[in-house]
């Protein structure tokens, strides 16, 4: 009876430790000024494997994720943020990168931003 018992707890403890939850959240500050930097940032976002859930707010400039930290890590996910013309508070995209975003998109310079003020 006991050898059951013991098989019956290791088999469950196995199992729940197989079932665990791989999906991690994080938050993320990214630079963007208007409605094609948010397609444009979680677009970058679903084209990495293992991104879930990816949405950016305009008004705070936060990219809000949910992602398996088994297929990739925040560190891909800057890199593709910043490769479609984005920066990051830990990755500047590249001059190019930058210069490839609509015109109305630079969020670098000031007049744009003064023009997506409310």
């Amino acid at each position: 009876m006991k050898k059951t018992i013991a098989l019956i707890v290791l088999l469950f403890v196995g199992v729940t430790s197989f079932a665990q939850n791989k999906n991690a959240k994080a938050s993320i500050e990214v630079d963007g000024v208007c409605g094609m930097c948010k397609d444009r940032i979680e677009k970058a976002c679903f084209k990495i494997k293992g991104v879930k859930s990816a949405i950016w707010s305009v008004d705070t400039h936060e990219l809000k994720l949910i992602y398996n930290e088994a297929k990739t890590n925040l560190n891909e996910i800057h890199t593709g943020i910043a490769a479609a013309g984005h920066d990051t508070k830990d990755l500047k995209a590249t001059e190019e990168a930058y210069n490839s975003v609509h015109p109305c998109c630079r969020y670098r310079d000031l007049e744009v931003q003064e023009d997506h003020k409310d």
